[in-house]
């Protein structure tokens, strides 16, 4: 165990287990689902507000519960390319960490019956979908990140699911805007995960861990991480030419040369040198967002 390791408090190793520089890709899809509903007039800020600290929840517990079974089966070794795990460092035991995802996805229900309180029991069952839809990534009889479903799930959950339903939240509808409007959503933030299996594919490989990349290689990722970007600077244009927004609809345009940038690196860089990849890769989905929510609302 290394000095970090030991001089490590316990507050800061539950910090690290919650990877906080993934966290944003949680705010995105209520920010933009918000937006749709303001640029209709019903926005309910205290459901926004509610509905981010379930998002968040929901996101550190899912990823404690990839701490936990990528640990279990092998996954995540001391020396893996990626960022220190809690895990396999020692830092947290099994049991406590069985613990935390319990806290977590309890307080994720807890503050989630608000929201139920207002509106009704189809929050309540897309509340629990998603808690056990969040379990079900790495856990379970069928974890759907072992067997290549990771991609979509991410795509389902925090683009679809979380972008129309926060819309849902406020409007008790759904919309052809607020499901054209997940799609960015879902694309950037699929891309985080994306450039996470790129990073881990031998690792991956040599677990049994049966990411999308290990399945179909690492050429088919890098084009899969183009094409999603592709399609997150078309929705703006799809929205601009098929409803009523202003051109503000294309600030996104003005990550054009981040987004560059990430594809360079994606292309050039190996091992841990695609840590810093996978941090712009978040950090670009959540201004992208931003610049997304702004143009709906203006």
């Amino acid at each position: 165990m290394n000095n970090k390791e030991v001089n490590m408090t316990k507050f800061q190793s539950w910090i690290l287990a919650s990877r906080p520089k993934t966290l944003l890709a949680s705010v995105v899809p209520v920010m933009v689902g918000s937006a749709v509903a303001f640029h209709e007039d019903k926005l309910i800020l205290f459901y926004s507000v509610i509905a981010l600290i379930c998002s968040l929840l929901l996101q550190i517990g899912a990823n404690f519960t990839n701490d936990l079974y990528d640990h279990l089966k092998g996954a995540d070794a001391k020396n893996r390319k990626g960022p220190q795990r809690v895990l396999a460092s020692g830092i947290i035991s099994v049991k406590e960490m069985q613990k935390g995802i319990l806290i977590v996805f309890a307080a994720a229900f807890v503050f989630g019956l608000i929201l139920v309180y207002f509106e009704g029991p189809i929050i309540l069952a897309i509340g629990i979908f998603s808690i056990l839809a969040g379990y079900a990534y790495t856990a379970g009889p069928y974890p759907l990140a072992y067997r290549g479903l990771g991609d979509i799930f991410v795509f389902m959950f925090f683009g679809i699911i979380g972008t129309v339903g926060t819309y849902y939240l406020h409007t008790n509808d759904l919309s052809i805007v607020s499901f054209i409007a997940s799609i960015p959503v879902g694309s950037l933030i699929t891309n985080i995960l994306v450039v996470n299996n790129y990073r881990d594919f031998e690792e991956d490989k040599a677990a049994g861990k049966f990411t999308l990349a290990v399945m179909l290689g690492k050429t088919f990722t890098r084009y899969q991480f183009l094409f999603l970007l592709i399609l997150s600077f078309v929705v703006p244009a799809m929205l601009f030419l098929s409803f009523d927004f202003s051109f503000l609809i294309f600030l996104p345009y003005l990550t054009l040369p981040a987004a560059f940038e990430i594809i360079l690196m994606l292309y050039k860089l190996e091992g841990t040198q695609l840590n810093k990849t996978l941090e712009l890769t978040a950090k670009f989905s959540a201004l992208y967002g931003l610049l997304f929510s702004a143009g709906i609302i203006l």
